[in-house]
């Protein structure tokens, strides 16, 4: 037998140890891929929203929204076999602002995916710059018209197109008793391309039925004194008032309202009393009953997984059904949107993404999904809601309805 040297048996045992090594290494590193081949590294979502600023309570329920949305899917598996992971930044509530931040989401975040603002205001700077780099833009509170006008093919607002929010109202009016039917309106909208837009159509369409118009008024964006504004509607005594933009304003007007003891016959905003316990934290529980808005969505509306995303809202957020904001619903509504895009295309690819959404069927917490070639949802039905003792209600169309409309409007409590 041939004797082997020292110097071979201590080569082959330190060759030995390093592989040893090297395999234990392996096998401490964490994995990149799952049993499937794909990455397991979390899905990015980039996301702005208005934290702070006029906006500041519709952001915060659309991060609510948003963030059930993940919470859900992660408890599921996740998406595509990885978990979602949402990069949410402030913008402030301003347009220079939330450009700045999905660009700085896209180019250095590197997020894979991007969902939309609150408003229109932001929707619109914010969904030039996701188009720019490619990336897919489903939203859900960008709905003002001048959004789908500028050939954009990446906007997908999963949400009823805000400028038939109030026709409704009009509708309600016009099937009124011409002996009961209000005689006089008041309009006050802030500067927003999601609010004028649809005070102007609706102002129309009351002119036409023989609504007087007894005020108008546009105001800007930046004001923060509503009071003269407030005061123009008292002095107009009209039975109608059309106003607010969002809470702060419709809650000035309340206030002063009441302070002045005028009572219209009928009251609605565009936004803002569909913030459920935000609105009676507002403006006082007693003095909500008989206030209006319009909406594509309430807590009770028999739609794809919503009564889990209620039930799941009351138990992270406190609070009863009722109070469910609006704002959250629409945030989910984007998510289940994406997730079944991506889900039947099986891919990240923000390209084959843009295709799907533009031809498939989706469904929501708010109903069906239809997109048109703009982006708009053409599947959205239009609903008029009332707060009665402390509950929003379906009131219009009264083949849906939840409860009768109360009309006259309530004195103030």
């Amino acid at each position: 037998m041939t004797k082997r040297s020292p110097l071979w048996n201590f080569a082959s045992i330190a060759s030995i140890i390093l592989v040893v090594l090297l395999a234990t290494a392996a096998c401490s590193q964490p994995s990149t891929s799952t049993g499937s081949g794909q990455s397991s590294k979390p899905i990015t979502i980039g996301i702005s929203l208005s934290l702070s600023g006029d906006f500041s309570s519709d952001g915060q329920g659309f991060e609510q929204g948003y963030t059930l949305w993940a919470d859900y899917v992660n408890s599921h598996g996740g998406l595509l076999g990885r978990q979602v992971k949402l990069d949410i930044v402030s913008d402030g509530s301003s347009p220079q602002q939330v450009a700045t931040n999905y660009q700085k989401l896209i180019t250095v975040d590197k997020v894979d995916l991007t969902f939309g603002p609150f408003s229109t205001l932001l929707t619109k700077p914010a969904s030039v710059v996701a188009n720019r780099y490619g990336y897919a833009f489903p939203e859900g509170a960008g709905g003002g018209p001048s959004v789908f006008t500028r050939g954009l093919n990446n906007i997908f607002d999963v949400s009823l197109p805000v400028q038939n929010n109030l026709d409704t109202l009009a509708q309600y009016i016009e099937s009124l008793p011409a002996s009961e039917r209000p005689k006089t309106v008041a309009y006050a909208t802030e500067d927003d391309p999601f609010t004028q837009p649809q005070v102007d159509r609706v102002k129309g369409m009351l002119e036409a039925a023989g609504v007087k118009t007894v005020y108008y008024k546009v105001y800007p964006a930046e004001t923060t004194d509503y009071t003269p504004i407030a005061l123009g509607v008292i002095h107009s005594g009209a039975d109608v008032v059309v106003a607010g933009t969002h809470l702060p304003d419709i809650t000035a007007f309340i206030q002063d309202f009441r302070q002045q003891h005028y009572n219209p016959k009928m009251l609605i905003a565009t936004a803002g009393p569909d913030q459920g316990s935000q609105f009676i934290s507002a403006v006082g529980a007693a003095n909500t009953e008989g206030v209006l808005v319009p909406n594509g969505w309430y807590p009770r509306l028999n739609a794809y997984q919503n009564s889990e995303f209620v039930n799941a809202y009351v138990k992270k957020y406190g609070g009863t059904i009722d109070q469910v904001t609006i704002d959250a619903a629409e945030g989910y509504a984007v998510g289940q949107v994406m997730a079944q895009a991506i889900t039947k295309i099986k891919s990240l690819d923000n390209k084959k993404i843009i295709q799907e959404l533009h031809s498939g069927t989706f469904q929501s917490v708010q109903g069906p999904v239809k997109f048109d070639s703009t982006g708009q949802n053409t599947a959205a039905s239009a609903y008029l809601f009332q707060w009665q003792k402390g509950a929003l209600q379906l009131v219009y169309p009264t083949a849906s309805a939840t409860a009768p409309f109360e009309y006259p409007k309530p004195n103030w409590g």
